[in-house]
C-alpha cells in the first residue's frame, strides 16, 4: 500500500462449537477487516453483517439484510479515488460516507474508522484488551450461557461456578429447546450462584400463551428482563401485564416501522439491546441511546458475533456511551483465532500473518 490508502481483507474464522443466531446456529464467522493507513499510523475496523448461511446451509433470517458481497461492492465504489492528505480529512470523509452508507454494517465500520482518526474513540490495544482497567466493567461484560446440543447441565454448573466473583448478571438463551429443559437450566444456574440476576433472551421464540406459561414458572426475583420474548412484539406488553416480568427489545429495533412507545415503563419495556453492526453508524446508535435514556429506558451494547477486532471496538464504544451498563460481548470463546486484536487465542490473524490455519484465514486485500 502507499503511505495513504485503504485495504480491505476478507476473513473467515472457524468456531469450536456452534454459536446461536436466534434459533439457528453457525459454525464459522465471515466478515471484512478495513484498514486505513495515513502515513502516521494504521487504524482498523470490522464490517461483518450477520447474514449468509447457517450451519445447515439455510439463510440466516431476522438479522442483517445485506450480504457480504453487497458490502464489498459498496466499499469499492465509495472508496474509489479517495486520498485525503491528513487524518482530520480522512476522518471527516469517512464520517460522511458512514452517514450515507446503505448497509448498516458498512456504516458502522466506516464510522468506527472515522472515530479513531478523529480521536473520538480509542479501540483497545492487544495488551490492554486482556487487562481491563475497571473490573466492574470488564471488556466482555455479561457472560453468555446457553446449552449446546446434548450438553449436560453439569457442564453449565461448572461454567457458572467458574465465573468471576464480581459477576452480577448473566445472559441465558431461552425459547430454543423445551420449556422443561430451559427451566432446569435456569434453576441449575441459580443453584450455583443464587445472587445472580438473569437476562433471558428468547429471540422472539414464544407465542404469547407459551411465553406466559414459561414466565409464570420463573423465579421472578432473579429475572432482570426477558429479551424479545414474543414472536409478535406487539404481544410483549400483554406478557408484562400477565406475569410482571419486564422485557427488552433487540431484533425489533432494525425494523423500519420501529417507534418508541409513549409510556414504556407502564408497558414493561426496560431496556434496548443494541447491536451496532445491525443498526448503522455510531452517530445513529448514539441517537438511539439518547432517545431511550430520555424515556427512562436502559441501553446495553451487544455483539452481533463479531471477531475480536469488532468486539474491541464495541467494548470501547460501550464504555464511552453506556458507562453504567456492562455490555453483552461474551461471544468470542468458540472462535478458533483472533483477528487483528489479540484476546488470548493461540492464533491472531493479521495482514502480516493471515493464515490459513484451522479453517481460519485473513485473505489478501480486495482493493
Amino acid at each position: 500500500m502507499s503511505d495513504s490508502s485503504f485495504a480491505l481483507y476478507p476473513y473467515r474464522i472457524a468456531l469450536s462449537r456452534p454459536l446461536p443466531v436466534g434459533k439457528q446456529r453457525i459454525m464459522h464467522r465471515s466478515g471484512l477487516v478495513i484498514e486505513v493507513r495515513t502515513g502516521e499510523r494504521s487504524v482498523f475496523a470490522e464490517i461483518a453483517p450477520l447474514s449468509g448461511p447457517d450451519m445447515d446451509g439455510a439463510p440466516i433470517l431476522g438479522f442483517s439484510s445485506e450480504s457480504l458481497d453487497e458490502c464489498i461492492q459498496t466499499l469499492k465504489s465509495s472508496l474509489a479515488g479517495i486520498s485525503p492528505a491528513t487524518e482530520a480529512e480522512w476522518g471527516a470523509r469517512l464520517e460522511t460516507l458512514a452517514d450515507s452508507a446503505p448497509e448498516a454494517s458498512v456504516a458502522w465500520g466506516l464510522g468506527i474508522l472515522a472515530a479513531q482518526l478523529n480521536e473520538q474513540l480509542c479501540v483497545l490495544s492487544p495488551d490492554s484488551a486482556q487487562q481491563p482497567d475497571d473490573s466492574a466493567h470488564p471488556m466482555l461484560g455479561i457472560p453468555l450461557i446457553y446449552l449446546a446440543q446434548d450438553e449436560p447441565l453439569e457442564s453449565i454448573r461448572k461454567r457458572v461456578k467458574a465465573l468471576p466473583d464480581h459477576t452480577r448478571f448473566v445472559k441465558v438463551k431461552v425459547g430454543q429447546t423445551s420449556m422443561e429443559t430451559e427451566l432446569n437450566l435456569i434453576h441449575a444456574i441459580l443453584a450455583e450462584r443464587p445472587q445472580l440476576k438473569l437476562r433471558l433472551d428468547a429471540n422472539q421464540g414464544f407465542e404469547l400463551e407459551d411465553a406466559i406459561d414459561f414466565c409464570a414458572c420463573l423465579p421472578r426475583g432473579a429475572i432482570d428482563y426477558i429479551e424479545e420474548p414474543c414472536r409478535n412484539p406487539a404481544d410483549n406488553p400483554a406478557l408484562f401485564r400477565a406475569v410482571g416480568i419486564s422485557y427488552a427489545l433487540d431484533e425489533s429495533l432494525i425494523l423500519s416501522d420501529f417507534h418508541f412507545p409513549d409510556d414504556p415503563q407502564s408497558q414493561g419495556l426496560r431496556a434496548l439491546v443494541l447491536k451496532p453492526m445491525l443498526l448503522g453508524s455510531p452517530a445513529r446508535v448514539q441517537a438511539f441511546i439518547e432517545e431511550a435514556h430520555s424515556r427512562g429506558i436502559r441501553c446495553v451494547i451487544s455483539s452481533a458475533l463479531e471477531s475480536s477486532l469488532g468486539i474491541a471496538a464495541l467494548a470501547a464504544f460501550a464504555k464511552q456511551v453506556t458507562p453504567d451498563e456492562a455490555p453483552g460481548l461474551d461471544t468470542l470463546f468458540p472462535f478458533e483465532a483472533d483477528c487483528i486484536v489479540s484476546q488470548g487465542q493461540k492464533r491472531c490473524l493479521t495482514p502480516d500473518a493471515p493464515g490459513p490455519v484451522l479453517g481460519c484465514e485473513l485473505g489478501a486485500s480486495l482493493l
